[in-house]
C-alpha cells in the first residue's frame, strides 16, 4: 500500500467520537469490506496497533505530565525494558544529546507520580551514570496535534469510574473500537466495578460532550506512514514575558504536535515531526523570521522505543 493511501485513511480514523466504519468507507470511497481489508493488512503490517483516545489534561485533577531526561549506555538495555514496563509511559526516545533517553509520562495524581519516581529511583540506582533529571510541566498548549487554548471546558471533576473509562478506552481497545458492553465487562473483570451500561454509556457521553475525550484516533508508526523525523525543540524567546504569546504562535504550526511550558531557561519544550529529516533546517529558519525568539536548542531522536502514536496528520 502506498504511503499517501496510508495517509489518507489514517486521517480518517480521527474522530470525535467512535469510528463509524460504514461512513468513513463511503467518504474515502471505498466499499465496507475493502476498507476492513486494509485495516487488516496495516495492522498485519504492523503499520498500526490499536484505537485509543486522547485525554484533555486540563480536568479536575489535572494530569500531570512530566519529561525525563536520562543518561545511559548501549550496555544497558535493560533499562529500556524496565521503563517501558510502566503504564504510565507515554513515549520513549533514544535521543542525541548529553542525555540519551527521553521517557514522557502522565500521570493522574500527585500520589501516582510520586509512587512511579520511586520505581524510576531504582532502575536508575543500577544504571552506570546514575544519572537523569525531572523537567515538569507548567501548561500545556497543544498535545498530539490537538490545540488546547481556547478549548472552553467544564470544571469537571472527575471519579474513579470516569478514569477507569478513560484508562480503558486509551489502553485496552484493539483495531475495533470497544462497545460499552465490552466496557462493563472490562470493569467487572479488572476493576472490579459492577457498573451498568447504561451508565457506562452516559459517562462517555459526558466526557465527550464536555471535551475530556478530545478525540479516538489510531495509533500507527509514524516511519510507516512517511513521516522520518521527530525532534524535541526548547524555545527561548527574546522577552521572557512575551512566553504565553509565543506559545499560542508556535500551537498552529502544523509540525509542532505537542509544545508545553517548563520551568527552564528555555522555557518552551515542543515536539516537532517532519516527513523528511532535511525538512527540520528549514522549519528552524522560518521559526526566527517572526524575530521574536532568541535561541533554541534541538535534540535528535534516533529511535523512537515505544514506536506508536497518534498526532494528527499534515
Amino acid at each position: 500500500m502506498e504511503v499517501n493511501e496510508k495517509q489518507k485513511i489514517l486521517i480518517k480514523l480521527n474522530f470525535k467520537s467512535k469510528f463509524n466504519i460504514k461512513k468513513i468507507s463511503q467518504e474515502i470511497g471505498y466499499t465496507r469490506q475493502t476498507f476492513q481489508k486494509y485495516l487488516k493488512q496495516l495492522t498485519e503490517d504492523n503499520v498500526i496497533s490499536n484505537t485509543t483516545i486522547n485525554i484533555n489534561p486540563d480536568i479536575r485533577p489535572n494530569l500531570k505530565f512530566v519529561l525525563i531526561e536520562i543518561k545511559s549506555n548501549p550496555e544497558e538495555p535493560y533499562l529500556v525494558d524496565k521503563l517501558l514496563k510502566l503504564p504510565q509511559l507515554r513515549s520513549l526516545d533514544g535521543v542525541f544529546g548529553e542525555f540519551s533517553l527521553n521517557a514522557f509520562f502522565v500521570f493522574k495524581s500527585q500520589e501516582e507520580f510520586n509512587s512511579i519516581l520511586k520505581k524510576i529511583d531504582k532502575i536508575m540506582a543500577s544504571s552506570h551514570f546514575k544519572k537523569y533529571q525531572i523537567l515538569e510541566t507548567i501548561n500545556i498548549y497543544k498535545t498530539n496535534g490537538i490545540r488546547l487554548s481556547g478549548l472552553k471546558t467544564k470544571n469537571l471533576n472527575l471519579d474513579e469510574t470516569d478514569y477507569s473509562i478513560l484508562e480503558i478506552l486509551q489502553e485496552e481497545q484493539s483495531i475495533k473500537t470497544l462497545s460499552t458492553y465490552e466496557i462493563r465487562d472490562i470493569m467487572k473483570k479488572v476493576c472490579e466495578k459492577d457498573i451498568s451500561q447504561s451508565t457506562i454509556h452516559n459517562r462517555i457521553k459526558n466526557l465527550e460532550v464536555n471535551k475530556i475525550i478530545l478525540n479516538y484516533a489510531m495509533n500507527f508508526k509514524p516511519k510507516e506512514i512517511g513521516f522520518e523525523g521527530k525532534f524535541f525543540l526548547r524555545t527561548k524567546p527574546k522577552d521572557p514575558s512575551k512566553y504565553e504569546e509565543l506559545a499560542l504562535k508556535l500551537e498552529k504550526i502544523p509540525e509542532i504536535t505537542d509544545l508545553y511550558r517548563i520551568g527552564e531557561e528555555y522555557g518552551l519544550l515542543a515536539v516537532v515531526r517532519v516527513k523528511k529529516i532535511g525538512e527540520y533546517g528549514s522549519f528552524i529558519r522560518n521559526l526566527y523570521l517572526s524575530e521574536e525568539i532568541e535561541d533554541t536548542f534541538t535534540n535528535f531522536v534516533l529511535d523512537e522505543l515505544k514506536p506508536y502514536t497518534n498526532f494528527i496528520l499534515f
